[in-house]
């Protein structure tokens, strides 16, 4: 098994502040046929100075300097510079634990899978908060069920629309080591065109993939206080990167002749991504309250949401997801700002 290389891909913009950490504990890593690829997209800090004083006392660490280009493309260049046998990925403010390569790479060799996948631990200023996947037990899938796994990346369905905050926790690029083949032809298309290049990148993975693990380890460390993030900022176009999205995802689902189930996850999706666009539009700090309100009209008329909407049962909902989707069923913008104002505060004091 060690004679097998993985490499890990880490796209570096301005996390100086971080990026020691992220460097140490992919270097400290007990698995050590290793490639480490830091992708330098246009820093302006100091990041470039700390990856080069690694560089010189590690000779598995290889830095790409290219002008910045975002996320996606320093993961592409990065794939295309890869030559090891898996595939990882990993944010520069993150970091891993000491045993994640070596246990996941165990597992691996042991199911033959085609992707791995773990847990995690969401990291704030003052507190560590786990986020499990699924259960506390290994899970395999296989090709007799491979299928529902590929739903559940696609979006929820039945009784897990009881957690409608899960969404998106299988999507994430990182947390997963890839056999490098099931990669191929697969590239990140940039979040200006899609919003988000995470979930189209393994939903086209996870159609193709005949074997999967889940390791409930929590290996990978999700830092959450990077002052430069946008997670919280306003998006301006995000309802139509998000349509765009969605519609290539409609074309994975049809080129690969999925059940009735992908494309009601689909739909799902669709409706609770209501909830991300809304917050964005609070974060908004240049319109006014009656321009936020036109505007969640307009997001309501969109053709896809109205559809969406119509077909979307609230049935498994906790209550005060069934109020706002109510709402949003019935056009209520102003009850729906409201409701979003909450939710925005709530999450602001986690």
């Amino acid at each position: 098994m060690e004679n097998l290389i993985i490499s890990i891909i880490i796209p570096v913009y301005n996390t100086g502040n971080y990026l020691q950490e992220c460097i140490d504990s992919v270097r400290q890593q007990s698995y050590k046929n290793l490639e480490l690829i830091f992708i330098n997209d246009g820093s302006t800090d100091n990041s470039s100075a700390i990856l080069d004083k690694a560089a010189e006392s590690d000779p598995r660490i290889k830095v790409i300097e290219q002008e910045n280009s975002g996320l996606s493309a320093a993961r592409n260049r990065g794939m295309r510079e890869a030559s090891g046998d898996y595939i990882m990925f990993l944010d520069s403010d993150d970091w891993l634990d000491k045993g994640t390569c070596e246990i996941a790479m165990g597992k691996m060799k042991q199911y033959d899978a085609d992707v791995v996948f773990w847990s995690y631990i969401r990291e704030y200023r003052e507190k560590s908060l786990k986020t499990p996947l699924f259960s506390d037990k290994e899970i395999i899938w296989q090709s007799n069920n491979i299928r529902s796994l590929f739903r559940r990346m696609v979006g929820l369905t039945g009784k897990e629309l009881a957690e409608p905050q899960k969404t998106d926790s299988l999507i994430t690029a990182w947390g997963k080591i890839y056999k490098k083949n099931v990669l191929k032809d697969i590239e990140f298309v940039d979040t200006k065109i899609i919003g988000t290049e995470d979930a189209l990148f393994n939903i086209q993975v996870f159609s193709r993939i005949q074997s999967a693990l889940y390791i409930p380890d929590f290996f990978s460390h999700y830092r959450k206080y990077n002052e430069i993030s946008l997670t919280h900022h306003y998006k301006k176009n995000l309802a139509k990167q998000w349509k765009e999205l969605y519609q290539r995802i409609l074309q994975v689902l049809r080129t690969r002749k999925m059940d009735k189930e992908c494309f009601s996850a689909l739909n799902n999706r669709i409706c609770l991504g209501l909830i991300g666009l809304g917050l964005n539009l609070v974060e908004d700090n240049k319109m006014n309250f009656n321009e936020k309100i036109d505007e969640l009209h307009r997001i309501l008329d969109m053709q896809h949401y109205k559809k969406a909407l119509a077909a979307f049962s609230v049935k498994e909902l906790p209550i005060y997801w069934k109020v706002f989707f109510v709402c949003a069923k019935l056009r209520l913008a102003r009850s729906l700002y409201f409701i979003l104002l909450v939710m925005n505060w709530m999450r602001s004091r986690v």
